[in-house]
């Protein structure tokens, strides 16, 4: 499974930060039920490595990636802990090896067209625009169609329920990530059904640039 593919799996990827381990099982199994198969666990907790582990292992129709790769060990660590694709913020010469070396499909961020072209020249041609509406949202987007009518999109950081569809009507968004599917407030009172509801909202949008004619 390449990135493209994980991409074009489901219209939103949940951006997931898990501060309690009992937590990763429950909401990966919650957002399943509901249609969202792409998880993004990010490692911005100590416990990332573990959840993503047990998301693995105990629901096995997840797709469990990891988020927040800054490092370049932490490539070998999400492999490690049965991660299947990573997600980066930005992208280095240093993380850059660490893909190619651990084999780990990687969505690279990147925030401007040098940030485009440099990834392009890796071999990247899937990208997140991160921080999305920071970097200048659809306008962005649209204008990047241009220079690189071959790349597609993931923008991520200020991506809502309320304005997801309008990104995902763009030609070059395949998909896009978002925390809205797993708010902090349902996993800490265990509403695993308010999650659920929200991954079936999710799952009946439609992006335009998941299956480009």
């Amino acid at each position: 499974m390449n990135v493209l593919d994980v991409m074009r799996i489901g219209p939103v990827i949940p951006v997931i930060v898990i501060e309690d381990l009992a937590h990763a099982v429950p909401l990966a199994k919650a957002l399943v039920a509901g249609g969202v198969r792409v998880l993004e666990v990010t490692l911005r907790s100590p416990v990332a490595l573990e959840a993503i582990r047990a998301i693995a292992r105990e629901a096995p129709d997840a797709i469990v990636g990891a988020g927040t790769l800054t490092r370049p060990e932490d490539f070998a660590n999400a492999l490690a802990a049965g991660a299947r694709f990573g997600v980066s913020p930005g992208l280095t010469p240093s993380l850059i090896d660490a893909a190619r070396q651990t084999g780990l499909p990687l969505l690279p961020g990147v925030m401007t067209p040098s940030d485009v072209i440099a990834a392009r020249l890796a071999g990247f041609q899937q990208l997140k625009l991160f921080p999305a509406q920071q970097a200048g949202g659809i306008g962005m987007l649209r204008a990047l169609a241009g220079p690189f009518p071959a790349v597609m999109f993931c923008p991520t950081g200020g991506v809502s329920a309320d304005n997801a569809p309008d990104f995902l009507a763009l030609s070059n968004v395949a998909c896009v990530g978002g925390s809205w599917l797993a708010p902090k407030a349902a996993m800490e009172m265990g509403d695993w059904n308010a999650v659920t509801e929200l991954a079936k909202q999710a799952s009946r949008l439609t992006p335009r640039g998941a299956n480009p004619a």
